[in-house]
């Protein structure tokens, strides 16, 4: 058996580092501070969560396509690294373009350009560990591949907060391009594939229809789901606690709904039978995107609750500061989790996860400091560890090697789905109840996201990854 090293181990997940400081600086820092420059300050909710989900939107088609694409490369380089070469080079210049933004839709159109670009190259990444680590050691591959996404939520804190948060968003956006520079060179330079030898034959057009298919159904989905909760606010006008109370309740249901019918009939499309089949891979990304959409909606309005629910004078320094503990305490999980995955299983560590951040976000509703809030984000972090170890383990384990690109793509509904649930539909919500007290919206959809994280937990009862290889292993016989 070939075993993998731990140089190996960090050379196939660098470019995680680079995308994932990127992510970390843009989403919870950058992003939610020039909104707030651009927007009055009543729709800034609003105004970030449709750039957030229209971006996203691109990420779903953009990103299983990189994927199924990668997967049939011949290209000298390998089948991974051409793509991520050159979304890297697009990066560069988006992110320019995002630097030099006078206003909020010019902001839009380069965030939209950089999904974009940023999602060639991450789709053709997840396919690394697949196509390179033997799948006895994806648990520990996993782990290092979560130290990357995690390392830069502490790196931030010293670097890229620091700069917003003095006003120098041009320096912040320059090092975040640095980031994505270096980790790619690295990519390209350490990282040894193996051409593919032969073209598939299979058409490529029926499965580029079902991706688009799949992002328009999750899409009108989701719209259908949030309508629910705008239309639930005027049928109640006048009626104002009943309202209250009912709105609040109708944006669970709309972002579960959402989430749970959305993949599955997104998946169905997206893969065909295989989704039929393989009930466990849908129901795994379904329990991914629960999880995702609460953790990553916290977030990104993370910012915007510490300065008006705490009144926290400098928001986007004191926002670094928060993701670099609960950064310390996440990469103190991840390699213990990713051990923890390959020796006593997934799913129980999976679950546990849930359950943990759901505790860590509800006790946020008692949170009068930052001293207060840091406890929660340390809960939460802790969760965050196990969960992006050992949930990504599990994910590796339920998918066709030959097709790892193609399926991990579609994986992406809970990558970038969640920001289109979370964001789409809390951001919304958060300015209505706003609205009627500030700071309000904020810990209604904090304890909506905390229902999100029991609920991962939950749906975790329908992944069954040994009758998956079973059935893998009978059909390669």
């Amino acid at each position: 058996m070939k075993r993998t090293g731990i140089v190996q181990y960090i050379t196939y997940n660098i470019y995680w580092l680079g995308l994932n400081m990127a992510t970390g600086s843009l989403t919870p820092i950058i992003l939610p501070y020039l909104v707030a420059l651009f927007v009055p300050e009543a729709v800034k909710g609003t105004a970030l969560g449709t750039l957030r989900s229209a971006g996203l939107i691109i990420a779903i088609i953009v990103q299983p396509t990189a994927g199924l694409l990668s997967d049939r490369s011949t290209l000298r380089w390998g089948r991974r690294r051409p793509f991520i070469f050159v979304g890297t080079v697009l990066d560069l210049v988006f992110l320019a373009l995002i630097a030099l933004a006078p206003g909020y839709w010019w902001l839009f159109a380069a965030v939209l350009l950089l999904q974009f670009s940023s999602n060639i190259a991450h789709g053709a990444l997840q396919g690394i560990i697949p196509d390179l680590v033997p799948e006895e050691q994806r648990g520990r591959a996993s782990g290092v591949k979560a130290m990357m996404e995690l390392l830069p939520v502490i790196l931030t804190a010293f670097t890229t907060a620091r700069l917003v948060g003095a006003g120098h968003v041009g320096a912040a956006i320059l090092l975040v391009i640095g980031s994505l520079l270096v980790t790619m060179l690295i990519t390209m330079r350490y990282v040894r594939e193996e051409p593919l030898r032969e073209k598939v034959d299979e058409p490529l057009s029926p499965a580029l229809v079902r991706i688009v298919l799949l992002t328009l159904i999750f899409v009108a989905v989701t719209a259908i789901f949030g309508g629910l909760v705008g239309f639930t606010g005027k049928l109640l006008e006048g009626r104002k606690v009943l309202q209250l109370v009912s709105v609040g309740l109708a944006g669970l249901v709309a972002m579960a709904g959402a989430i749970i019918l959305g993949v599955w009939w997104s998946a169905r499309v997206g893969i065909g039978e295989g989704a039929r089949k393989y009930s466990s891979f849908t129901w795994w990304v379904v329990n991914r995107l629960l999880y995702l959409a609460a953790v990553g909606s916290i977030q990104g309005f993370a910012q915007y609750f510490l300065k008006d629910v705490l009144g926290v004078p400098n928001a986007p320094a004191a926002t670094g500061s928060l993701m670099m503990v609960v950064g310390v305490f996440t990469l103190l999980a991840a390699l213990p989790g990713g051990w923890l995955a390959d020796k006593i299983g997934r799913k129980p560590l999976v679950a546990l996860a849930g359950v943990v951040a759901a505790i860590g976000t509800f006790l946020l509703f008692f949170a009068h400091s930052m001293m207060m809030v840091t406890v929660c984000g340390v809960i939460i972090g802790l969760s965050v560890g196990i969960f992006m170890t050992t949930n990504w383990a599990l994910g590796t384990d339920l998918v066709p090697p030959a097709e790892a690109g193609r399926y991990l793509g579609i994986s992406n509904l809970a990558g970038a789905g969640a920001g289109i649930v979370g964001a789409g539909i809390g951001g919304p919500m958060a300015d209505f109840f706003n609205a009627y007290r500030p700071g309000l919206g904020y810990l209604v959809i904090f304890a909506i996201y905390g229902a999100l994280f029991l609920l991962s937990s939950l749906t975790l009862v329908k992944v069954q990854p040994g009758r998956w290889a079973r059935e893998r292993g009978a059909e390669a016989s």
